[in-house]
C-alpha cells in the first residue's frame, strides 16, 4: 500500500457498501436532474485526483475482471454515469449518508431513457491511497455482494467518482441489465 504524502503513517480508510437490486420497469417516470460538473480535478494539499480518469479506470478494472471470468463487458452510459456521478457528490458533500439512499429514484430516472430488467449499485469510500480507483475495485472483489454485482448479468454501467474537502474519495457504480 502507497499511502499519499499528506497522510501520516498508518491512515487509510476503506469502506464498502454493496446489494443487489432488482426492479422491474416503474409506471412512473422521473425528471433527471442536471449535475452541478466541475473541471472534474481536485487539489488536495499535494495530491491532485482526477475523477474523471478515477471513473474511467473504474470502468477499465471492472471490465477486465470480466473478461478474465469469460463475462462480456459492460457498456459505458453517461445517463448512467450522470446519476452515479450524483450520488458520490452527495455523499461527498454530506448531504447523504454514505450508503445506498435514493438508489430508487437514480433507478427511475435513468430508465427514462434506458428501460431496463435489472439493477444493482456498488459503493465505495477511500482516504489516503495512491491508486482509490484500485483500491475501490479490489475491495469490491474481496467482497461476495459487491462481486455477484460485477459478475452479474448486467450489459450496462456507469461510474461516479467524487472528492470531498478532507480527501476521502468516492465511488458509485451503477450496473443495469438493458431490456
Amino acid at each position: 500500500m502507497i499511502r499519499n504524502k499528506i497522510y501520516s503513517a498508518g491512515v487509510a480508510t476503506l469502506a464498502l457498501i454493496g446489494g443487489a437490486f432488482a426492479f422491474s420497469t416503474p409506471g412512473q417516470t422521473a425528471t433527471l436532474q442536471p449535475a452541478k460538473m466541475s473541471d472534474h480535478s481536485f487539489q488536495l494539499a499535494q495530491s491532485t485526483f482526477n475523477t474523471a480518469a478515477l471513473e474511467t479506470a473504474v470502468h477499465n478494472q471492472i471490465n477486465q475482471f470480466r473478461a478474465s471470468q469469460g463475462l462480456p463487458p459492460l457498456t459505458r452510459n453517461s445517463t448512467i454515469d450522470n446519476q452515479a456521478r450524483i450520488h458520490s457528490q452527495n455523499m461527498a458533500g454530506g448531504r447523504v449518508a454514505f450508503g445506498h439512499y435514493g438508489f430508487g429514484q437514480r433507478i427511475q430516472a435513468i430508465a427514462v431513457t434506458i428501460p431496463y430488467r435489472a439493477a444493482a449499485e456498488n459503493v465505495a469510500y477511500n482516504q489516503g491511497y495512491r491508486y482509490p480507483a484500485t483500491q475501490a475495485v479490489q475491495g469490491w472483489l474481496r467482497s461476495s455482494g459487491h462481486l455477484a454485482n460485477i459478475r452479474g448479468n448486467y450489459n450496462f454501467t456507469g461510474v461516479g467518482v467524487a472528492v470531498n474537502d478532507r480527501g476521502a474519495v468516492y465511488f458509485t457504480q451503477i450496473f443495469i441489465l438493458k431490456r
